[in-house]
């Protein structure tokens, strides 16, 4: 049974491939397009999961889209109403595009894909629920799915169990905690449905002095989780901004410009608004938990990559185990559906892997053979080195020691916002200006960003504070106290990074956290296999792992995406499966064109 699962139209567009209930491949349509968080129908994710799982269109049984567009458009023609004639420029400008494709979208995937088979939508938050339960390692479990808005739910609760998923309880729009955080995003002066990590990011360098003030006057928040917020403050139901004067005035003034410096006013707004989404976090799933009596919990929605928040689920939630999908947004939202077709529509059984998941460690989009690689070399008269494993592991191993910072592309592509390995920039975490070096001159990003660490699973705990395996970088937990180095206590705000925080600085971010990676070698054995060798020469067994990608550019999909991001940026060396290549050995880079304008600046 040949099943696509298709997201498209709001932010994060993908397809994923299953056959009879394996996942064979997913991929967004960003790193096809080189247009992030690209919305557009994923007509090149799609044909490279149908190239993947070697099928035609026709060969397709169901196609499944993650949501219903009728349900999505009585909820914008009711907001819209009650708020008239207030939202009269949205209206206008929303409605052609829904008038003209969103409406239609079934006819429109017949069309596209020339599929005269049953498509099916499923709802929104069923789709995320799907896509939380179906690939987890549980035979049962209670679900939470939280974002922004589906068609009217918000946030959802309910139990999977065996090959079903029941919803038992939801949040409706307008009172969401995604959109809520959002609104803090757009108001701290970065861009909604891509900077809310950046928020997050922030939070640590700020003081949480208006806590009382948002629960005061934005939301009234209840002990189960569920909250209504303040309308009065906020334009995003029916304008074209997240808020509005009053909110401003109530934070003492307008929102911060894109790319102008930051204040102390927005850390502790970030800080602020991070601790409250942490406070209703915890309460939902503490409410989740006595309405279900379950010992597992799956996470998805986007607010599930809030990996603070999650640390503190983890840690401080009622819950035994927790497992997040990787590709929580709506990109999972394919795999969801194509997901709650084959279980819960045709009801075929399902039978979880113990202790792993089913997800393969994500690493579902397309991969380049050596050959494949060589050819593309020699095709451009680049210089390169071929080592076998060995020889390749020991050699980066040594380079990262020397702080060089490497280009590592290996294997199948992940799905997800997070490089896991495959597609990641890398470093030595003992280094104290690798952060620095990494953010400016590599990533060109803001220099407060903390990096990721990879860590050899097996070692997790002898540097953090964390039992579990982390494989998605979906968990937040602190380094040792062991490890922590003395900090200058007179530093504040962004000040802060300068001070080194822990025997692995470029990674342990202002508030002594870090956003974990583990890495097992039966998910990535390459991966594996380079720290495992990095440990063995320095007794260190943890590296930096930062997507492959500048600002504003969706993570690299192949081999000449790759090379170019080298060549743009400071990296030393790039290693493209078992070639190795020296930023001094190559040729200039002709005909490049500045990537600033290629790429918008996320």
């Amino acid at each position: 049974m040949n099943i696509l699962g298709i997201s498209a139209f709001y932010h994060d567009s993908a397809a994923c491939f299953i056959r009879d209930g394996k996942i064979i491949s997913a991929a967004q349509e960003e790193r096809f397009s080189r247009k992030k968080h690209d919305h557009g129908f994923p007509t090149s994710a799609i044909s490279y999961c149908l190239k993947e799982a070697g099928i035609k269109k026709q060969d397709l049984d169901y196609v499944a889209f993650y949501d219903k567009p009728f349900q999505k458009f009585d909820r914008l023609l009711s907001t819209y109403l009650t708020y008239a004639p207030r939202g009269f420029a949205s209206f206008i400008k929303a409605m052609p595009l829904w008038l003209k494709q969103k409406l239609w979208i079934k006819d429109f995937i017949a069309d596209e894909l020339k599929f005269d088979g049953e498509i099916l939508f499923p709802e929104h938050h069923q789709s995320h629920a799907a896509s939380a339960f179906f690939p987890s390692p549980f035979k049962d479990a209670a679900f939470l799915t939280v974002d922004g808005v589906g068609e009217w739910t918000t946030s959802s609760y309910g139990v999977g169990q065996n090959n079903k998923i029941d919803i038992l309880g939801e949040l409706h729009f307008p009172h969401s905690l995604g959109l809520l955080y959002s609104a803090f995003t757009y108001f701290t002066g970065f861009r909604v449905n891509s900077g809310e990590y950046k928020l997050m990011g922030l939070a640590p360098y700020g003081k949480p002095k208006y806590v009382d003030l948002i629960k005061d006057k934005l939301i009234d928040l209840k002990d189960d989780g569920s909250f209504k917020m303040n309308m009065e403050y906020f334009n995003f139901a029916a304008g074209l901004t997240m808020t509005n004067r009053k909110f401003a005035q109530l934070f003492g003034g307008p929102a911060r410009k894109p790319e102008s410096d930051l204040s102390q006013r927005e850390m502790d707004i970030a800080s602020s608004i991070q601790e409250v989404s942490e406070e209703i976090l915890l309460k939902m799933v503490r409410h989740v938990h006595k309405q279900t009596n379950k010992s597992n919990l799956v996470l998805a929605g986007g607010v599930a990559l809030n990996c603070v928040g999650n640390g503190r689920i983890l840690r401080e939630g009622p819950f035994e185990n927790i497992w997040i999908q990787p590709a929580a947004g709506d990109a999972g939202g394919a795999l969801g559906a194509a997901l709650f077709t084959w279980h819960q529509y045709l009801d075929q059984d399902r039978e979880p892997q113990s202790q792993r998941d089913s997800q393969q460690g994500s690493y579902l989009g397309p991969d380049f053979s050596d050959d494949d690689i060589k050819a593309i070399l020699d095709s451009k008269n680049i210089q390169y080195h071929r080592y076998d494993d060995p020889s390749l592991f020991a050699s980066v191993a040594q380079l990262i020691a020397d702080e060089k910072v490497i280009g590592w592309f290996q294997g199948r592509m992940e799905f997800g916002p997070r490089a896991l390995g495959n597609r990641s920039i890398i470093g030595d975490a003992r280094s104290p200006k690798m952060q620095s070096t990494m953010n400016l001159k590599i990533k060109y990003r803001e220099s407060f960003r903390p990096f990721a660490p990879s860590i050899l699973s097996e070692q997790v705990s002898d540097v953090f504070e964390l039992e579990e395996e982390s494989p998605y970088m979906l968990l937040v937990a602190p380094v040792k106290k062991e490890l922590w180095k003395e900090r200058d206590e007179n530093q504040s705000g962004l000040a802060m990074i300068n001070s080194p925080r822990s025997t692995v600085p470029a990674i342990t971010h202002v508030d002594q956290s870090a956003r974990i990676q583990t890495v097992n070698s039966d998910d990535n054995p390459r991966y594996h296999a380079l720290i495992s060798h990095f440990w063995k020469l320095t007794g260190s067994p943890v590296i930096i792992n930062t997507s492959f990608n500048v600002r504003g550019e969706p993570i690299v999909c192949t081999p000449e995406e790759a090379y170019t991001c080298f060549m743009r940026t400071d990296m030393d060396h790039l290693v493209l499966g078992n070639y190795l290549l020296n930023k001094s050995e190559q040729p200039i880079l002709e005909d490049d064109v500045d990537w600033k304008n290629q790429y918008e600046l996320d």
